[in-house]
């Protein structure tokens, strides 16, 4: 059982809504009340848009901290806080401590919650022990108001907005296969949607579906398999117009390999309420030796668009087929109604790991758009736009950069993006007034070797080793932060960023677009220009994201900070010294014939530490939450 402390101060002031209605009734509601910040991503639509705007283009340069607040807790902070009314709810990485904050009484601990977890689960999360926060479920039937907690140990937990104790909790997967848990729920009607980490291990990715009641299973997906495990229809699921056929999965697959195939469910999630669908991407196939597992390895690296009462795939696009780099396909997926060519169309818009931006009819799942929003790719030379071509929607793939045809040993050099992508996990944000996407990015490439594994449950499954550094003949750094017209597929302007932009952006009717970067800078530009407003350097690196709230008439911005994440691994992890990494690369060399739990830090982390050796000159490890506001 988890440990509960209540403090003693001013009440939780929620509003109770009262009666029978679905969760996301009510949700749907509290998203437009630009007040308070209810969903991780602002909205289901994952916009990451406010219309406060008290704070504009004119005035950010005077912000000033107004308070701050210490999580206790050290690694990599992603996510970023919660406010109902007048509270926040701030949550840490391992061992996943939530507090509430009371926003009436100078942020005291309304009350915390720190789950029992075993450490043993900190090796098999690849990479760093984070966490992107809880999910808000407001008062429904059967239920008090919730906060729904993902642990890393797969518990699934709900606790009473109100006092934090625990309502239900379920076990969502098994840490003793190397399944953990890392990304922030989806609450939608009466049910919340949880996903699971651990494709390096050879986990076999999924959805579970739960009731809001009583964390009952309403549904679950897998994303390998047979079609009854997958809830596909060979008939009536589509990709790119097409019925998908009978066990496409399975015939993309070598023998049983889909068993432990990856594809796993950790980054962010959307709901269209009015097609009542659910879209999310799945993630990378295993093992990363692509000389191990022969096809397509369908569905891994995989937009999914799924009925949300039933779990049934309207249509699904797999973005790389037979992936041989490790690009996650699970960078959020943001709905939004654009005019294309003339028309309206309701949209999706998907900015993947690959490097390749995607615009899509969400409806039906056509293709409209696939442009790289990065220069720097090579890996491939397009998507196939032809729909009357055999290979519609691929991409087609250049040999001198490809891990598979170069075959197993060999290190291929210059591929770009590196394995974290073009973008990783951290959230672009949509701004309706420019009709423009703010899009945090990677600008790194690698070299990649990789190598045969065994595979034993629980043991590492990566099969390579990789390098990664600036991407070469550019501005020298390994970020850029960019705006993006995803009708046109065209970057409109870019910052240049010495490291990664790690950090979720926010855009506002202020005119003002914030994101964090991982030297620890809060950073605010001018909406239309990219013009730099105001930069305010935070304690530790920032992997978190911006959001904003209004409290007593008052606009503020929060950001959490506390490097770490795959790019801050080698902080986070202190793996950052010449003798400590030279013994992780022995480590791996050593275990290539036998898995180390440890080794894979050392494969699928450490590939990251050199080319962000040099944040340890900038910051250092310290989760800490600073709110912003203008002056009195």
């Amino acid at each position: 059982m988890g440990r509960i402390v209540t403090a003693l101060c001013a009440g939780l002031g929620l509003v109770i809504l009262m009666g029978p209605a679905f969760s996301n009734e009510k949700l749907i509601e509290m998203e437009k009340n630009a007040k308070e910040w209810v969903m991780p991503t602002g909205n289901y639509a994952n916009h990451r848009f406010s219309e406060l705007d008290q704070i504009n283009k004119d005035n950010v340069g005077d912000l000033q901290v107004a308070w701050t607040f210490s999580t206790g807790v050290l690694r990599g902070h992603e996510g970023g806080p919660l406010v109902i009314n007048d509270m926040m709810y701030v949550h840490t990485p391992f061992p996943n401590i939530v507090y509430a904050l009371d926003l009436n009484n100078d942020g005291a601990i309304k009350w915390k919650y720190e789950p029992v977890q075993d450490s043993s689960v900190i090796p098999i999360m690849c990479c760093d022990t984070v966490n992107r926060g809880p999910a808000y479920a407001p008062e429904g039937e059967g239920h008090p108001a919730m906060l729904i907690l993902s642990q890393a140990d797969t518990t699934v937990v709900a606790l009473n907005a109100e006092t934090g104790e625990e309502v239900w909790k379920v076990k969502n997967g098994d840490p003793g296969k190397a399944e953990s848990a890392t990304s922030a729920p989806l609450v939608y009607k009466d049910k919340v949607l949880i996903g699971v980490s651990g494709a390096e291990f050879g986990v076999r990715g999924r959805v579970t579906v739960y009731s809001l009641a009583d964390g009952s299973v309403a549904w679950k997906a897998f994303s390998t398999g047979p079609d009854e495990d997958m809830l596909v229809d060979p008939e009536k699921t589509m990709a790119l117009g097409k019925p998908i056929g009978k066990d496409s999965s399975l015939q993309s697959w070598e023998g049983d390999q889909w068993k432990t195939g990856g594809g796993t469910t950790w980054g962010w999630y959307a709901y269209d309420p009015d097609l009542n669908l659910i879209y999310y991407g799945t993630g990378n196939p295993s093992t990363w030796n692509p000389n191990q597992r022969p096809g397509d390895n369908k569905y891994s690296m995989t937009i999914f668009a799924r009925d949300a009462d039933t779990g049934m795939a309207k249509w699904l696009y797999q973005m790389t087929p037979h992936d041989e780099w490790d690009y996650d396909g699970v960078n959020e997926m943001i709905l939004v109604d654009l005019e294309i060519d003339g028309e309206m169309v309701k949209a999706l818009v998907h900015f993947d790991r690959n490097g390749i931006a995607y615009t899509m009819n969400r409806e039906t799942g056509e293709l409209l758009l696939a442009k790289k929003y990065d220069p720097a790719v090579n890996w491939t030379s397009g998507v196939d736009m032809d729909k009357d071509s055999e290979t519609y929607g691929r991409p087609t793939v250049v040999s001198d950069y490809s891990t598979d045809a170069q075959g197993e040993d060999t290190n291929v050099e210059g591929i770009c993006p590196a394995a974290l992508g073009t973008k990783d996990q951290q959230p672009a944000a949509y701004s309706p007034k420019t009709q423009m996407f703010y899009v945090p990015t990677n600008h790194v490439c690698m070299d990649y070797e990789p190598f045969r594994v065994s595979y034993t449950a629980g043991q590492p499954y990566v099969g390579a080793t990789v390098s990664m550094y600036p991407a070469p003949d550019s501005h020298g750094g390994m970020g850029n932060f960019i705006a993006w017209d995803a009708r046109k597929g065209e970057i409109v302007w870019s910052i240049p960023e010495q490291f990664s932009a790690w950090g979720g952006a926010l855009a506002t009717a202020g005119d003002v677009v914030f994101y964090g970067t991982l030297e620890g800078y809060l950073k605010a530009v001018d909406i239309e220009t990219g013009k730099e407003l105001y930069r305010f350097k935070t304690p530790s690196g920032i992997i978190g994201n911006v959001n904003t709230y209004e409290h007593d008439g008052k606009q503020y911005i929060a950001v959490l900070s506390g490097v770490g994440g795959w790019a801050g691994i080698g902080l986070a992890a202190g793996l950052l010294s010449p003798e400590t990494a030279a013994g992780w690369h022995e480590a791996v060399d050593q275990g290539r014939e036998q898995g180390d739990t440890e080794a894979q830090v050392g494969t699928a982390g450490l590939g990251a530490v050199g080319g962000y050796s040099g944040l340890a000159n900038f910051t250092n490890l310290g989760g800490v939450l600073t709110v912003f506001a203008l002056p009195d």
